[in-house]
């Protein structure tokens, strides 16, 4: 048989469609020929595919004129993938591989000159689209994917998704020769929606001393989803409340830890022993709007997306590049981010929780009043513009980390623990979800008015607020759920005028927006 159709699934974004990879053998001047829209590191397989079956005693049609087509040929290809199917193309076209028993399979994976294979990025969307495709088509049984043995325990995380992992070229080869049995090289792994929920220490919030206004601030962040900024001078604990504010959340769901994965398998940052924790993102001030958004050719996820149901935390928020920032605005207003190029247009789920710290001026010192500041007024409001006024209008909770005094640092830790704070949040967000089915960062429209419940006087002081501060109709619904997710960590039914005048103060640190 000289032509042999062997199937794999390239990525396109968070979709993996499927590939055929076509090798045809001809009588000719021998070459081998790869086309199909093949980036640089695909054509690479003809010298890694030549080299890995020599090396495993493999016969190769060096007489041969081959052409290897993967179709459709206007997606584009990257990454080592097509390595595995490739050769096992060559083979079948050569007859030392049943067809009937290759049809049954797909393959992905990249081949080292001696045949081993090396994981690939993306194999959880990969798994995904191949169990969405057969539930589709009732396709009885479907086709199994055939990957490197850990990309394959990572795919194993989506539950019904026939898997086979295999260290070697050589593996497959023998599980699909037409004499020989399946051998226990080729390794089927078990999916049973994923691994247990990972116990990874947190630092404790007990370890910050002071600072009860901040923390009460996480506090209302994480019942929330709220997005929460925190502003003062350097050595404060900004960054130790941040680190901390993870402890405070409950484990990710199994379709939240699968979303999650699936974005982090794409950029190949997924880590097994992470499963079901919300991911923390931490770029540094100098990323750029494309490390931020994603992009690229083909693009890729950036920090907004590898965040997805986890965190962003961004220290030194007026550092960040403008355009950077200005990226931020939609994505927390969506929850998604689309990157459009000429050809084709990308869509990445970003449906992130901003943390973010900043100094008050340049100098870092504005308003301590154990060290004065030696910036200008016009330094000072410099600065604090660099943030934009409809960005900040996006973020929930504006709070005040103030020096702490040192008589306060002296004494042994105080405060909550962790565990305890996060009793509370874990009670808010239960009474949310039973309310409402989703969280109250995420309520709009008629569903805000339906389940905030404000009393009448606490509605005409937020709307007297609104007017004397001049804020926009976004700040007013933000502070309408800010106040509704107050109410539900105390316990209350109904928003009263307390839950609303203490979510109008964290909303007053930076005046920027007004």
């Amino acid at each position: 048989m000289s032509l042999a159709l062997v199937r794999s699934r390239a990525l396109d974004g968070l979709r993996a469609p499927e590939i055929t990879v076509e090798v045809h053998l001809a009588n000719g001047l021998p070459a081998f020929t790869l086309v199909g829209l093949a980036d640089t590191e695909v054509k690479e397989a003809r010298e890694r595919v030549r080299a890995a079956l020599a090396n495993c005693g493999l016969d190769f049609p060096f007489n041969k004129r081959i052409t290897v087509n993967l179709a459709p040929a206007d997606l584009p290809k990257e990454s080592g993938r097509f390595d595995l199917p490739i050769a096992i193309g060559i083979l079948t076209a050569m007859g030392q591989l049943d067809a009937e028993r290759v049809a049954a399979f797909e393959f992905a994976g990249e081949l080292s000159l001696g045949g081993e294979l090396r994981p690939v990025r993306g194999a959880l969307p990969m798994a995904l689209a191949l169990h969405r495709a057969a539930l589709q088509a009732g396709e009885r049984p479907p086709r199994a994917l055939v990957l490197p043995a850990s990309s394959a325990r990572e795919a194993a995380l989506v539950n019904g998704a026939p898997l086979y992992g295999a260290a070697h070229l050589m593996d497959v080869v023998n599980a699909l020769r037409v004499e020989g049995a399946e051998p226990g090289g080729l390794v089927r792994m078990v999916t049973e929606g994923g691994l247990a929920p990972s116990a990874i220490g947190q630092p404790d919030l007990r370890d910050v001393k002071g600072q009860s206004a901040a923390k009460r601030a996480l506090e209302v962040a994480a019942a929330g989803r709220h997005s929460l900024l925190m502003v003062g001078p350097p050595g404060t604990g900004k960054s130790m409340l941040a680190q901390r504010f993870p402890g405070l959340l409950p484990p990710l769901d199994q379709d939240e830890a699968l979303e999650s994965a699936a974005v982090l398998s794409l950029a190949g940052h997924f880590d097994p022993s992470r499963w079901m924790q919300r991911v923390m993102r931490s770029p540094h001030h100098s990323a750029s709007a494309v490390a931020m958004v994603g992009g690229g050719s083909p693009p890729r996820p950036g920090e907004i997306s590898l965040a997805h149901h986890g965190l962003l935390f961004l220290d030194e928020l007026p550092e960040f590049p403008r355009a950077a920032l200005e990226a931020l605005r939609e994505p927390l207003e969506t929850g998604h981010i689309t990157i459009s190029r000429a050809v084709r247009r990308h869509d990445f789920p970003a449906r992130f929780q901003l943390l973010a710290a900043m100094n008050p001026c340049p100098c870092g010192h504005f308003g301590n009043p154990l060290k004065s500041c030696r910036c200008t007024p016009e330094q000072v409001t410099r600065y604090q513009s660099r943030l934009s006024g409809p960005l900040l209008d996006r973020i929930d909770v504006q709070v005040d980390v103030p020096m702490v005094a040192p008589e306060v640092l002296a004494r042994s830790p105080d405060g909550e623990s962790t565990a305890e704070v996060a009793e509370r949040v874990a009670a808010a967000r239960a009474r949310q979800l039973g309310r409402q089915g989703v969280l109250n960062a995420s309520l709009e429209g008629a569903a805000l008015t339906e389940h905030a419940r404000v009393h009448a006087d606490a509605m005409a002081f937020l709307q007297t607020a609104c007017g004397r501060l001049g804020w926009s109709g976004r700040a007013f619904h933000r502070v309408l759920r800010l106040a509704r997710t107050i109410a539900d960590l105390g316990g209350a039914a109904d928003v009263l005028t307390a839950h609303v005048a203490e979510a109008i103060q964290y909303r007053r640190v930076l005046q920027v927006a007004s």
